[in-house]
């Protein structure tokens, strides 16, 4: 079975948590075992990454730039980048912002990690039925890219 990670950020507003519900839901009609970690809630462990077939990337807009919690399971990451497991995995990247979404241009540091499946799903304020269905797709063309 095809294990999958969708690794998010989501606080206050939950709509990129939303995202990450819609994203796992498209990877689980494809039958992958997917885990849910909201890196607002606790530090991914970086030893479990290459564990996983593939990863959904999910943040809010801060600022113009990515969480900073993202941001740091990339500096994590960036520390094992040349062990088994880190690299070449298939990725798709999905985010929340309230005006500007300009965090979009510094979600190209993610294709350090593999191949990016699909074009980037964005969402301006709470996620409507369009993106949430545009999220669950974006999840099962991740999960058919694995297998």
């Amino acid at each position: 079975m095809v294990k999958a990670l969708v690794l998010y950020h989501s606080q206050q507003h939950g709509n990129t948590a939303k995202m990450a519900e819609a994203v796992a839901e498209g990877l689980r009609k494809e039958k992958c075992e997917v885990t849910l970690h909201n890196a607002n809630e606790a530090r991914f462990p970086i030893a479990d990454f290459p564990g996983y077939s593939c990863v959904a990337f999910g943040t809010p807009d801060y600022f113009s730039y990515m969480a900073g919690t993202i941001k740091t399971f990339m500096d994590d990451w960036y520390l094992h980048r040349n062990d088994p497991g880190y690299v070449g995995k298939p990725f798709v990247v999905f985010f929340s912002h309230g005006g500007g979404g300009r965090a979009r241009d510094s979600l190209g540091l993610f294709s350090r990690v593999g191949d990016k499946v699909g074009g980037t799903v964005e969402s301006y304020g709470a996620p409507s039925k369009e993106v949430l269905e545009e999220c669950r797709r974006l999840g099962a063309q991740l999960a058919r890219a694995v297998k």
